[in-house]
């Protein structure tokens, strides 16, 4: 179960703050191998560690027209219609981001401009195994679509029979991907960062894995492949006050500690009873969960921190910078202002974490481990690229010219200054 430690000293924080290590240097020569491998050999390679890591023998890479539409026939009905309300929402956030910025004339005859230009092509990896991830095709295609992505290859890997989860297909199908191949593990990252026989090579690669696709995902970035996020393991820290719910507060603990046991789940509050009484509701809701032994072990790692404030709680959440922040209060807006690092907030004793991680709109691609100090979330925006344009007029060059020959001269590089010089000039003469 959780460890409850109480009123600690500001002096020991850091140690508080720091997150468990697990060994991950261990992975680098293994993917680092599968890589080349799949960089020289291409799809033989592909086939080979499919076999060996996904026990499935393949005769093709490729998911086929009539393999989706088998798979929309084994979807419930009712999972579909939670799909499309989950889609639905989802489209209308991220189309609000996508904003037409206005043309600026910072001086009189010089405007400046930025216009969103979709990134060509992306890949997005999604998990298969354990817990096919089907929710994130939406939370990456949808926005990918937005911004006009013009290739979307999307890997996920296969069960031993050689075949991808129903859902996975049903809602990859809903958003408009077609380009739907099964390899999965760090083999994909490579397949999508080199380019295959069968498999597309892409400019930006998107998802979560397990620490092998961290891995790979982070080597990759090395040779010029851009990434969404680096990554973590996943995480909440939640703020109970006096008017929580405890049983709430644990479900949402155990909503994010049953992803796997490198998960971290933080509790802090200034009132004991709430921690007791949270610490009692993991335990009775613990019983009932499927993937109790993930839990139990992310709990281990996990810990329930009395501090004097709620002050202090949101100072304690700031430097940690997590995931996903819930504020379980009745009164949770008064701290908003107050929040600097933190990738989602949960405002209420209403909103859940799952609500963001599925249905709500929001993105659930999120920085980890830290990272939310210096990293947004996934987006409109991390599908496209700003290119910035200005446009001066005789006008324009004459306002700004001067400043500029000034500039360039005090940074001795004088061909800059000519190339406004030779343009005043002949302003002049004419």
């Amino acid at each position: 179960m959780m460890k409850t430690i109480k009123f600690p000293k500001r002096n020991k924080w850091p140690e508080l703050l720091t997150r468990p290590e697990f060994e991950r240097n261990q992975f680098t020569n293994v993917v680092s191998d599968i890589l080349s491998e799949v960089k020289l050999k291409g799809d033989t390679a592909l086939f080979d560690f499919t076999e060996k890591f996904d026990k499935a023998t393949l005769s093709s890479l490729i998911v086929s027209e009539n393999e989706i539409s088998e798979a929309l026939k084994l979807v419930p009905e009712d999972l579909k219609k939670a799909i499309a309300i989950a889609k639905n929402n989802i489209e209308k956030f991220h189309t609000s981001q996508n904003t037409l910025e206005p043309i600026i004339e910072t001086t009189k005859g010089v405007k400046c401009w930025r216009k969103n230009v979709a990134i060509e092509k992306v890949g997005l990896y999604i998990p298969g195994g354990t817990a096919p991830l089907f929710s994130t095709i939406l939370m990456l295609a949808i926005p990918a679509k937005i911004a006009g992505c013009k290739e979307i290859v999307l890997c996920t890997p296969p069960d031993k029979n050689g075949n991808i989860n129903p859902a996975i297909l049903f809602t990859a199908s809903l958003v408009g991907v077609t380009n739907i191949f099964k390899v999965g593990g760090a083999q994909a990252i490579a397949a999508m960062a080199y380019g295959t026989e069968t498999i597309p090579q892409v400019y930006k690669i998107f998802g979560p894995g397990n620490q092998f696709v961290a891995k790979a995902k982070e080597l990759v970035q090395q040779e010029g492949i851009a990434i969404d996020l680096p990554a973590g393991p996943s995480e909440v820290l939640i703020i109970a006050d006096k008017t929580s719910n405890p049983s709430f507060v644990a479900a949402d603990l155990l909503s994010q500690a049953e992803h796997g046991a490198d998960s971290q789940v933080i509790l802090l509050s200034n009132d004991e009873n709430v921690i007791v009484e949270v610490n009692k509701q993991l335990e009775v809701q613990l019983a009932q969960l499927p993937r109790m032994e993930f839990a139990v072990k992310a709990l281990e790692n996990s810990q329930s921190i009395l501090l004097e404030s709620l002050e202090n709680c949101i100072d304690f959440s700031n430097q940690y910078a997590p995931e996903h922040l819930i504020i379980a209060s009745e009164n949770p807006t008064k701290y908003i202002d107050k929040i600097v690092n933190a990738g989602s907030v949960f405002l209420g004793n209403y909103s859940c974490e799952s609500a963001g991680d599925y249905a709500s709109g929001t993105n659930h691609t999120l920085p980890t481990n830290g990272y939310a100090k210096n990293y947004s979330g996934v987006s409109f925006d991390s599908f496209v690229k700003k290119i910035t344009f200005q446009k001066l007029n005789k006008e324009g060059i004459k306002n700004i010219g001067p400043a500029i020959e000034l500039m360039a001269e005090a940074e001795h590089l004088f061909a800059h200054k000519n190339a406004v010089t030779l343009r005043l000039k002949e302003i002049q003469d004419v």
